[in-house]
């Protein structure tokens, strides 16, 4: 007994869009993290400071994993609205 896909595959005509909006997001993401990275090996003290009862590098370090989310949210939300406007 086979199982085919769910639904059907065809092309998205929204690849392309969905791939560069992507690829700015995640250098976004990595500016942010390179400016952490860059703190903690130039300014290690810097990253002992406290900042809202914690730490800088726990708390900029939160923040970065918060930051993720809501890319992926961005992205998620932009590229739905991309597939239902080409792909219909």
């Amino acid at each position: 007994m086979g199982h085919g896909p769910a639904v059907k595959l065809g092309e998205d005509k929204a690849s392309g869009y969905k791939a560069k909006l992507g690829m700015y997001l995640f250098v976004l993401y990595t500016l942010a993290y390179v400016v952490f990275v860059g703190i903690s090996v130039l300014q290690p003290s810097l990253m002992e400071s406290a900042f809202m009862g914690q730490t800088l590098a726990v708390a900029y370090g939160m923040g970065l994993i918060i930051f993720a989310f809501v890319l992926a949210i961005i992205y998620n939300r932009f590229c739905s609205r991309a597939e239902q406007r080409l792909n219909n």
